[in-house]
This record gives structure tokens, sequence and C-alpha cells, in this order.
């Protein structure tokens, strides 16, 4: 006698977004977040950035600033003079939680420059986290970022 064939009940997935689809390269977690590798683009001038993109950058920096994530992990997010001030500035942001990114309040102050503002969660601390990003080519990069 032979055995029944297995079927399998578990319901497919949800497909994922087009964002979310599975690159060459996979992302960088180091313990932390991931940080999808791909260069930010945003499509011709004039297009709103993926704020979830933003928040996953915002995200990332308050990991970098609060010791969780190595720097080494944005470099490519950030222009040469905004990643040594990163590498300059080590842990500003200290607590005993890991730091949560919040929604992202976005400005665009002129074609080409975007400014977000992102609360950032660490614990019963909240923190602001600022980061301008001025278009490269196709590419935004992070020029210059405060945190309080």
């Amino acid at each position: 006698m032979s055995a029944a064939p297995h079927i399998d009940l578990t319901p497919a997935p949800e497909p994922p977004y087009d964002g979310d689809r599975a690159q060459a390269s996979d992302p960088q977690t180091s313990g932390s977040l991931a940080l999808d590798t791909r260069p930010l683009v945003w499509g011709p001038p004039g297009a709103l950035p993926d704020e979830r993109a933003l928040r996953h950058l915002g995200q990332a920096l308050a990991e970098v600033l609060s010791g969780r994530r190595p720097p080494e992990t944005v470099a490519s997010r950030l222009t040469e003079r905004a990643y040594q001030e990163l590498l300059r500035a080590g842990k500003m942001l200290h607590t005993g939680h890991p730091p949560f990114a919040g929604a992202v309040r976005v400005t665009e102050p002129r074609d080409g420059a975007v400014e977000m503002c992102v609360m950032v969660h660490c614990g019963r601390r909240v923190h602001v986290l600022a980061v301008r990003l001025e278009r490269h080519g196709m590419r935004w990069l992070c020029t210059d970022f405060e945190t309080a």
C-alpha cells in the first residue's frame, strides 16, 4: 500500500511589496535593523521620496549614534564630509534601550534637497534626529545631520 500524498495546507504568504523584493545583495544587518544596500534613488526631479526608506535611514543613523550599529554600514548613504562627522560624533544617543525611529516629517526646501525630522524613541527618552539629503545624480546622499 502506498503512502497518501502530502498536502500542504499552509496558505501562501502575500507577495512582497515592490520595495521589499529580494535583490542580488542582501541587506546589511549587523544585529540591527536591515538597511537595503541599494542606493536611494527616487526618480526624476520633483519625485517625492519614499518615506519608508527615509525612516529606515533614520533608524540606521540612530543605531549608529547609539553605538548599536557600525558606522560603515551607512557610509554609502552619506557624503564623505557627513560620514567623517558621523565618525567624529561617536555615541551621541545614550540609552539602555534600542532606538526606534518613529514617523518621519519631510520637507523639500529646494529642488534636489530633502530635509527630514524623525523622533527617535529610546525607552522613556525621545530624541530628535534631523537629516538633510541632497541629490547627487539620481542618488540621494545625507549631507548633514543633527540630534538633540
